[in-house]
């Protein structure tokens, strides 16, 4: 089976909850309290949790991200 390269590099990454924390700007504690209470969207893989950067981009475009510490 030949893989196209082109279609591997845009693929989007999966983030660490570090550099999801990075990325919006808040500490990871922040982030870790919002996945408590099930507001940020994540994925949890073992016991790690991951990110897609446009999930979280659109949660916060939404609107949604307002109520996320109420």
């Amino acid at each position: 089976m030949d893989i196209n390269m082109s279609n591997i590099n845009d693929v989007e990454r999966w983030l660490s909850l570090e550099e999801i924390a990075k990325h919006v700007g808040c500490s990871k504690d922040t982030i870790r309290a919002w996945i408590k209470k099930g507001t940020v969207p994540y994925h949890k893989v073992g016991r790690m949790y991951k990110f897609k950067i446009s999930e979280v981009d659109a949660w916060i475009e939404s609107g949604q991200s307002a109520d996320a510490d109420k």
